[in-house]
């Protein structure tokens, strides 16, 4: 049976968890500026940086959905949302926090292993992004070359060992246009089916610069779609250092912002019209906010064009742009279901976000169910199953 024959959702947006491995072999090579995984006793498992120990975090931070069913009471859960995050001092999750991979579900480490995490949750398989973020924003570039090469392999292990039932995406070192090519010519040859960039461009570059026409230009050949996730960063812009002196709820639900630039370099400035094939995925930062944004946009490139028509192109539908070439995920928007009529209900991708905390885990079903009740099922199908799998060519 073929993922697209099994009538259970396919996640769009789930996580690995990096082991060990995806780490070995750069402490040999960078020192101490290389990430690795260090155990203390009564701590659990962290990846540590030790030139940057603020970018150091325990491992149970990115795998906090997979203590639900360690409740002997379920968290609470509101009509078509998500269960709540619990508490950091809950006994479930300071398992995790002290006993680190060797307290985890299984099917948080071994891919093998997966698919048991999946059946409880009712669904077929999982697009699966990475877990530790920090992997994109190295500033020593052949280390951040290097990590990316070994989390490739890694990742292609765990597809393999989950018999087809994780679909991984490769991630590219977008600080090096050219090794960036070089790696995306070596994971199409792997049999990726999907890439992971930063959802910014470098810092002093911008995705519609010339040097990176070769890897839009493979890219659309190979028919490898190309997602940005909310986090994963390639550097921290000046305007968000600013804002984390904001409140935190603000800079939480602010967070779809973080790929509003990439989003004009990608539509306004030319790398659509160049490449019209070439498909992109905005993974985590929901989609409620879209209609309303692409509205926007299309004032604004209006009123550049009109100011300077000689340096601006002439502006063109951006919402047939979004229709032909963009998709987004969502987890329990129901706001971006309300919006389909605008932005297409062919655009829309449900994730589960297992196993961070934001995750419709172990309830992912019953949450598909209440928020699909005033929906057609073709429409469902289509947002839970049928469209990422035409996309990833399942």
């Amino acid at each position: 049976m073929t993922l697209l024959n099994d009538p259970r959702p396919i996640s769009a947006d789930s996580h690995a968890m990096e082991t060990p491995e995806v780490f070995e072999g750069l402490v040999e090579r960078f020192g101490d500026d290389a990430p690795r995984v260090v155990h203390t006793e009564g701590q659990g498992d962290s990846i540590v940086i030790p030139n940057n120990p603020k970018r150091s975090r325990n491992v149970a931070v990115m795998a906090l959905a997979g203590t639900r069913l360690d409740y002997e009471t379920p968290l609470p859960r509101k009509h078509a949302s998500k269960p709540s995050a619990g508490s950091l001092n809950d006994p479930e999750i300071q398992a995790y926090f002290t006993g680190g991979y060797a307290a985890m579900r299984a099917g948080l480490v071994d891919g093998a292993r997966r698919p048991d995490d999946q059946d409880i949750d009712g669904i077929s398989a999982e697009i699966l992004y990475p877990g530790w973020f920090p992997m994109f924003s190295l500033t020593n570039l052949d280390l951040l070359v290097a990590l990316q090469q070994n989390f490739n392999d890694w990742m292609h292990n765990q597809q393999v060992a989950s018999k087809g039932r994780l679909v991984g995406l490769a991630a590219l070192p977008v600080q090096r246009p050219d090794v960036a090519v070089a790696e995306l010519e070596r994971v199409i040859k792997l049999g990726f089916k999907g890439i992971v960039i930063p959802s910014n461009a470098p810092e002093g570059r911008r995705y519609c610069d010339e040097e990176y026409d070769p890897m839009w230009a493979l890219a659309e050949e190979a028919g490898l779609p190309v997602a940005f996730h909310v986090a994963c960063m390639s550097h921290i812009p000046e305007w968000v250092q600013v804002s984390l002196k904001r409140d935190p709820i603000v800079q939480y639900a602010g967070s779809p912002a973080l790929i509003h630039d990439t989003m004009v370099e990608l539509m306004v400035r030319g790398v659509c019209a160049k490449y019209p094939k070439l498909k992109f995925v905005l993974a985590e930062f929901n989609a409620g906010w879209v209609a309303h944004w692409l509205d926007k946009v299309q004032q604004g490139w209006a009123r550049e064009y009109g100011g300077n028509p000689s340096g601006t192109p002439e502006p063109v539908d951006v919402l047939e742009i979004w229709k032909r070439q963009f998709y987004a995920t969502i987890e329990d928007d129901t706001t971006a279901l309300k919006t389909c009529e605008t932005i297409g209900e062919d655009t829309l991708l449900w994730g589960s976000d297992y196993p961070h905390t934001d995750s419709t885990w172990p309830c992912s079903s019953q949450v598909l169910d209440e928020m699909f009740e005033n929906y057609s099922p073709e429409t469902r199908d289509k947002i839970t199953r049928t469209n990422v799998a035409k996309l990833y060519s399942l």
